[in-house]
């Protein structure tokens, strides 16, 4: 099935975002990344659900996919399956389904060396997850993993972690990038990093801002470049505990070559 006919084929005139969205530009596709950590506190942490840096496995592992609660399971209440979309251990995109079993791990066929998103795609009578459902390695207890690579939020049925690792054979375009803070108290200063990372694994500041109880957004009139297998991340700290964030960037991927 080919891209959808576009306005630009009758000699009108189509915005380029759009027609990049709806898949009308071959190679072309836009990427949104959202990420959210509900308690920053003074030591610097991804912009995830946990208080840590997101780990990142060195060679592509198979993953031990469970839950907290035991109603996500293949015939539960809550979530059924989970589509996982990540990079194998040569940067190339893989997507599996994984049927949960609730508290007891699954493992997955496919190898990944990063999870770039994951949802919940099946579910029971609740039609959301029950409990966290974990993506990681090592031994699991209460359905949790001893080393954890991705986490979706029962409430939220999807990942909202502030990463993204660019696919082989392509190169990704920041267009637009979004942090923001907030704490009771509007006294604490939050420091956000947005880091890029090749295979090497060192994390490189790409840019820095500091918020207090706000909103700082960057739109970029000359996208910035981010090379195959680079790792984007979204970073915060707080000058004093207790800070909510939550970031948010839009890459353009595009095929390096057509042919």
């Amino acid at each position: 099935m080919g891209a959808p006919a576009s306005v630009t084929q009758f000699g009108e005139y189509g915005p380029f975002e759009l027609q990049v969205a709806r898949g009308q530009i071959v190679g072309h596709r836009s990427v949104t990344v959202f990420g959210f950590n509900p308690d920053v506190d003074t030591t610097e942490v991804s912009v995830w659900p946990l208080p840590s840096l997101i780990a990142r496995p060195s060679a592509a592992l198979q993953m031990r996919v469970s839950s907290t609660n035991i109603n996500d399971t293949a015939a539960g209440t809550g979530a059924r399956t989970i589509v996982i979309e990540g990079l194998d251990a040569d940067y190339n995109e893989i997507t599996e389904t994984v049927t949960l079993n609730g508290q007891t791990f699954v493992l997955t066929t496919a190898a990944f060396l990063r999870i770039n998103y994951a949802y919940v795609a099946t579910a029971g009578s609740s039609a959301s997850a029950a409990g966290d459902i974990y993506i990681g390695t090592g031994t699991v207890t209460a359905g949790v993993p001893a080393t954890v690579y991705d986490v979706i939020k029962f409430n939220y049925n999807d990942t909202i972690s502030g990463t993204y690792t660019v696919p082989a054979g392509h190169s990704a375009y920041l267009s637009q990038g979004l942090f923001s803070t907030g704490q009771a108290s509007g006294s604490t200063q939050v420091q956000g990093r947005l880091l890029a990372s090749g295979i090497d694994g060192i994390r490189r500041t790409a840019a820095v801002t500091t918020l207090n109880n706000g909103v700082a957004d960057y739109v970029f009139e000359y996208p910035v470049p981010f090379l195959e297998k680079t790792t984007i991340e979204a970073t915060a700290v707080g000058s004093a505990n207790n800070n909510s964030v939550s970031s948010m960037f839009i890459l353009v991927v595009i095929k390096n070559s057509l042919t």
